[in-house]
């Protein structure tokens, strides 16, 4: 497969993935203000934070209003992390490569372009009723993810347009986690109070799992939803469900076994996915639940750059001899 092709599918899933766990980032918010009264439920800075955007949000921005929030992660194609803007960069790559995905994909992501951007064009109904919006992107993104599964053959493009949405859902998903992290609580007293766990009710309803939830845990827990989230393996949005996919995926590119490595992408992939395998809930809570998903997102980062070396770069950063 082309680089140039594969570097289209690769991003074009992750843009799309993208889209959808931005929604997600604000239903965290939406829920609250329904669940929790008063100033607790209204926390919106948390979700700039999360999205490693503060400091562009703070430049263009006076105020951390829910106003503000919603359209900055919305409808504003200055940042370019917003749902509008991540359709746009997913529209342009799968108009580049529309010969060879689906064209029932091409069609899907194309109409969704076109919803988004008449939806951009009234922000204030997005801000006055952003559910709406949210449930209507989250949507779209299932089904063009069941187009991919259905009628997409299983070759290289497909397995590109895998490894993208599941790093960029693990990503994501670690960044809902920490979203907790910045929601303050009136005082430490509250820990544990009616407050704080309806706080980790809307994490789990923002990842769409809080029924999945229920039926494997019952009452909700600080400690299960994180083990929940970040350990499960068979959640398909826990952390680490998603980067043994990726891993998985990458390999049968490469065609190295797991376990061995011959570029900079396996060696780093090994190393997260080994690291996170044998980690415990308990050395997660002792080592701080932010400085935890904090790692991840660095070492996600890093591992996007080893597939671009990798796969994309003029120069592949791939060294048969290698192998270990």
């Amino acid at each position: 497969m082309l680089s140039r092709d594969a570097d289209s599918i690769y991003w074009m899933s992750r843009y799309l993935e993208r889209t959808s766990n931005i929604a997600r980032f604000l239903d965290v918010n939406w829920h609250l203000t329904l669940d929790v009264p008063g100033q607790f439920g209204e926390q919106w800075k948390p979700l700039v934070i999360t999205t490693g955007d503060h400091s562009d949000f703070e430049a263009r921005y006076a105020q951390e209003s829910k106003e503000n929030v919603i359209h900055f992660l919305t409808a504003d194609e200055k940042n370019p992390n917003s749902i509008l803007s991540c359709l746009i960069a997913a529209r342009q790559n799968a108009f580049a490569i529309r010969d060879t995905i689906p064209t029932e994909m091409w069609e899907a992501i194309n109409v969704f372009y076109h919803y988004s951007v008449q939806a951009c064009r009234n922000p204030r109904k997005i801000i006055n009723d952003p559910e709406k919006f949210c449930a209507e992107v989250k949507w779209r993104n299932l089904m063009i993810g069941g187009i991919a599964w259905d009628i997409m053959a299983q070759d290289e493009a497909w397995r590109f347009f895998r490894m993208g949405r599941m790093l960029e859902r693990a990503d994501k998903t670690s960044r809902i986690v920490d979203v907790k992290y910045f929601m303050l609580l009136p005082s430490i007293a509250h820990v544990g109070s009616t407050l704080d766990y309806a706080q980790w009710g809307a994490l789990l309803r923002a990842v769409g799992e809080f029924q999945a939830y229920r039926h494997a845990f019952g009452k909700i827990s600080p400690t299960d939803v994180v083990r929940f989230l970040i350990l499960d393996h068979d959640f398909p949005r826990s952390i680490l469900y998603c980067l043994t996919e990726a891993q998985i995926t990458l390999h049968e590119i490469t065609g190295t076994r797991i376990g061995y490595f011959t570029n900079p992408a396996e060696l780093q992939m090994g190393q997260i996915c080994a690291g996170l395998s044998y980690h415990t809930i308990e050395e997660i809570f002792e080592q701080g639940l932010h400085e935890f998903t904090d790692d991840i997102q660095a070492r996600i980062n890093h591992l996007g750059k080893a597939i671009f070396d990798t796969f994309f770069s003029r120069i592949p950063a791939i060294d048969q001899s290698a192998e270990q």
